[in-house]
This record gives structure tokens, sequence and C-alpha cells, in this order.
């Protein structure tokens, strides 16, 4: 079992900046590849990063690339999602998830998941 629990989120302005963190527990951390996802409401979660277990892979959606940037530290059993130029579209639920695949896109792949954090961005 791995515990994920995420946090940082909140309300910003359109052009500000938010690190979302996702602190692991349970199994060794950096045997997992991370991702991190978001579902804003009516819609279906959607693949925003994701992660190899050393680090060195990133990989992201279009609609993100650019602007987000992933990382982790596995000294620390910890996943970041540092977030630029926030635009109001970027307002969802942001979930991190861990996998025994390699960066894989797809929600239902991943093993793992933490509760969510929510993050906001006004106009």
């Amino acid at each position: 079992q791995v515990q994920l629990v995420e946090s940082g989120g909140g309300l910003v302005q359109a052009g500000g900046s938010l690190r979302l963190s996702c602190a692991a527990s349970g199994r060794t951390f950096s045997s997992y590849a991370m991702g991190w996802f978001r579902q804003a409401p009516g819609k279906e979660r959607e693949f925003v990063s994701t992660i190899t277990r050393s680090g060195e892979g990133t990989y992201y959606a279009d609609s993100v690339k650019g602007r987000f940037t992933i990382s982790r530290d596995n000294a620390k059993n910890t996943l970041y999602l540092q977030m630029n130029s926030l635009k109001p579209e970027d307002t969802a639920v942001y979930y991190c998830a861990a996998t025994r695949r390699l960066l894989t896109p797809t929600p239902y792949q991943y093993d793992y998941w933490g509760q969510g954090t929510q993050v906001t961005v006004s106009s």
C-alpha cells in the first residue's frame, strides 16, 4: 500500500503560481512512477503530467506544457507540481497518483490515489 496526501492548493489570480506537493508513505516511493491528474466539475479526470521513478523522465499534457513542471524528491518521499502562468481553465481538484507502469497518461493504470487538493484560478 502507498498512502498519498496532496497539499498546496488554493485560490490564485490568473497569471499567478502555485506549487502542489504530494507526500507518500508506505511502500518505497521510488518504486513507483508518479502522476498528476485534475478534475473540474462536470468533467472527466484529466491527465496533467507524469514522471519516472528516478525523476529523469517527464511527460506533460499539451494544455500545461511550458507552464507546469513536475518533479520528485525520493529522499523526502515527495512529488511536486510547480504551476506557473495559471489560467481560469486550470481550476480543478488536483490528484497525485502512483503506478508501477512507465509514464502512462491513463488514469486506470494508476494503482494508488490521493484525496485531491482544490486549485481555483480567478480571472
